[in-house]
Formats: structure tokens, C-alpha cells, sequence
């Protein structure tokens, strides 16, 4: 199961902002039948083989999630950003599934966790969560459809840079904390050999090491050769 840590705290104002596309009866049953989850960065929100009891949503923060191997392997999949749904809570929480991802928290982040027998309800009972639903699931798979493009057709170089501008655009910063083991997990290479191709970054002008595991982005080329 979910190992989720309570911590109340007023959030009405910050769901109804977030989500302002759903109607105020749904606002309501948002408020009176979720509960609200924190987690801090670095925490994990899911594990692989645990069971989702409730759909995620995320009013505010930031998530990565991974695929597990057998190994133990673990590969880049998506970002959770505020006003989305964890699409795999969503499938797998009704059917008392075990969970096939892994679920990072990179920024303190809080999660609306609705009951799962409401899903259905309303999908009947409300047109903006049966809008809400369908979109989430049209999204992601075009998301996952992106990153296979990004993960399966491009040279290693292209894909470095692609990493790179991602997660300046999730922080909107240009100064970007890396671990090159991480990301060499990601995009499933070596650290020695994501430390060269960044080396060749930093030749072309394209990134600035400001110190240890901090650089910054100063352009960042779609044609990097």
C-alpha cells in the first residue's frame, strides 16, 4: 500500500485554483471525500508492487516517474505537475492492482488522494471529471509517445540535451543541480560516458559547470554534432 504521511492543512483555495476547471458540486466532493498528502523532495510517493488506494492528483510539486526493470533498472518515464492526474492510480486503484512505477517526489509536493470507488461515480455524475479523465489519458499517451521519439531515435547527444532542456523548463531555471548517475540511469548509458558528451557541452558553449553537480545552461542546440 501507499506509505503516506497525513499532515492537515487547509487547501480549499489551492484546489479550486488548481483545478478551477471542475464544477463547484465536484469542487465539493473534492473537499469533503480526498485527503490531502505532503511529501517532501526525495521521498518516494509509490513503490513497484505496492497497491494504489486512491487516484493522485497534484495541486502543487513536482514527480518523476520510473519504470523498473527486473533488475532493478529504473527508467524515465514522465513528470507529475500540478493539475494532473497519476493516470496509473487511476487504472490500477479499482482493480486493487500493484503498482508498475515508481514515484519520485523531486520538489515538495502535495496530492489530492481521492477514494477509488468514486471514480466511476463520477465519470457518471460529473462532465468536467469525465473531461478531465479522457484528457488525462489522451495527454499522457501523447507525452509517452514524445518520449519514446526522444528515447528511441535520437543519438545520444540529442537525447543529453533533450534531458537537460526538460528539466530546466520543469524548473524554469537555467541553473540546473545534475547527478550525472542519475541521468546516465535515464537514458540508459554510463556515468562516464554522460560526464564526456557533457565535457563537449561545455566546449560548445552550451552549458557553464558553475561548481560540483551545478551548471549552467547557456543555449542548448537541437543538433548538437
Amino acid at each position: 500500500m501507499l506509505a503516506l504521511q497525513h499532515k492537515p492543512r487547509d487547501m480549499s483555495q489551492e484546489i479550486r485554483t488548481t483545478f478551477s476547471s471542475f464544477e463547484n458540486a465536484l469542487l465539493e466532493n473534492l473537499e469533503e471525500k480526498a485527503r490531502i498528502k505532503t511529501f517532501e523532495a526525495g521521498e518516494s510517493i509509490v513503490k513497484t508492487g505496492q497497491y494504489f488506494k486512491s487516484i493522485l492528483l497534484v495541486v502543487e510539486g513536482l514527480i518523476k516517474v520510473y519504470r523498473e526493470d527486473q533488475d532493478g533498472n529504473e527508467y524515465f518515464m514522465h513528470y507529475l505537475e500540478p493539475g494532473q492526474a497519476c493516470i496509473l492510480s487511476m487504472i490500477h486503484a479499482g482493480k486493487q492492482e500493484k503498482s508498475e512505477v515508481i514515484g519520485k517526489v523531486v520538489q515538495n509536493t502535495t496530492v489530492i488522494a481521492v477514494p477509488a470507488e468514486y471514480m466511476d461515480q463520477w465519470m457518471h455524475d460529473y462532465k468536467t471529471w469525465y473531461k478531465f479523465v479522457i484528457e488525462s489519458y489522451h495527454k499522457r499517451f501523447a507525452k509517452l509517445l514524445a518520449t519514446v521519439d526522444h528515447t528511441a531515435f535520437r543519438t545520444l547527444d540529442a537525447k543529453l540535451i533533450h534531458y537537460l532542456d526538460r528539466e530546466r523548463e520543469k524548473i524554469n531555471s537555467n541553473i540546473l543541480v545534475i547527478n550525472r548517475a542519475e541521468i546516465a540511469r535515464e537514458l540508459n548509458s554510463s556515468r562516464e560516458v554522460i560526464s564526456r558528451l557533457m565535457k563537449k557541452l561545455v566546449q560548445k558553449g552550451m552549458i557553464k559547470v558553475l561548481k560540483q553537480q551545478v551548471i549552467e545552461i547557456i543555449r542548448l542546440d537541437t543538433s548538437p554534432s
